[in-house]
């Protein structure tokens, strides 16, 4: 309820994800996945951009992010998330750079030669 003389707050601002895409999915050859990492390739995004465009290269702005983290910090569902990447990326606005592989099986035997080696050494 309202006290008398206060006015009514104001509704949030509801934006549906497909005016933000424009309408348009994901493209057929997504180069995002959750783990990609993401950077803005400018200081300052231009002034022409989208609302959301703007806002995603100023979060970028500050280092690499991963899709994932970007859509937290957006608060966007992850495919519009990757639809904006992928328009920013082909007009040159990020830099991408691939997830660090996992780490290769190191053989066990090694290991254990190693971890001889030091206590022999060590005690």
């Amino acid at each position: 309820m309202k006290a008398p003389g206060e006015q009514e707050p104001e509704s949030a601002q509801l934006v549906r994800p497909y005016v933000i895409t424009n309408g348009r999915g994901l493209p057929e050859n997504d180069q995002f996945n959750l783990i990609t990492l993401v950077t803005s390739a400018e200081e300052t995004p231009p002034s022409h951009l989208d609302p959301e465009k703007r806002g995603l290269l100023e979060l970028c702005a500050g280092g690499y992010l991963s899709v994932a983290e970007i859509a937290g910090h957006m608060g966007l569902p992850i495919g519009i998330v990757k639809v904006l990447l992928s328009d920013l990326s082909t007009d040159g606005y990020l830099v991408t750079r691939a997830p660090a592989p996992p780490a290769q099986l190191v053989d066990v035997s090694l290991l254990q030669e190693v971890l001889d080696g030091l206590q022999a050494r060590f005690g």
